[in-house]
This record gives C-alpha cells, structure tokens and sequence, in this order.
C-alpha cells in the first residue's frame, strides 16, 4: 500500500491542497479561488483514479483504455505475481 500512498500524483495533490488551504486564510473566496478548487479536486481525482487503475492491472482485472496504465497490464500482472 506505501507505494501507492507515496506515488508523485498523490503527494502533488496533498501539497497544492496545503497551499491552497494557506492561501485562502487571508482573502476573501473569489471566482479565481473557485476555480483553483476545482482544478485541485479534478487533479486529486485523477491522482487516485491512476492508483486504482494501476491496484486493478496488477490483479489482473480489465482496466478502461483511456487510463495511464492501459497497456502495461501484463507487466504489472508478472510483477505482482513474483512478490
């Protein structure tokens, strides 16, 4: 499970969560601060939705084609199987 926890989407997401919680202390929430939410909670999204995927492939379970691991299924697979 660490190497999931620690995968660089995830961290990423956590600090520019951090910095964003820091940043809006001091102003008021504008339409500007809206929309860095937004983008921070569609990256986190795709931060855990890359991880699943990638827990999926290495069990051997069919992923979507439009995910960052598709391909690489087979290699994940042997990977999983030897530890």
């Amino acid at each position: 499970m660490r190497k999931y926890l620690f995968g660089t989407g995830i961290i990423g997401a956590v600090i520019s969560g951090l910095t964003l919680l820091r940043g809006a202390r001091d102003t008021k929430f504008t339409w500007r601060e809206a929309l860095a939410w937004l983008s921070w909670g569609i990256t986190a999204a795709l931060a855990v939705g890359a991880i699943v995927d990638t827990r999926r492939a290495s069990r051997g379970i069919l992923i979507a084609e439009d995910s960052p691991v598709h391909g690489k299924e087979q290699k994940l697979l042997k990977k999983h199987l030897r530890a």
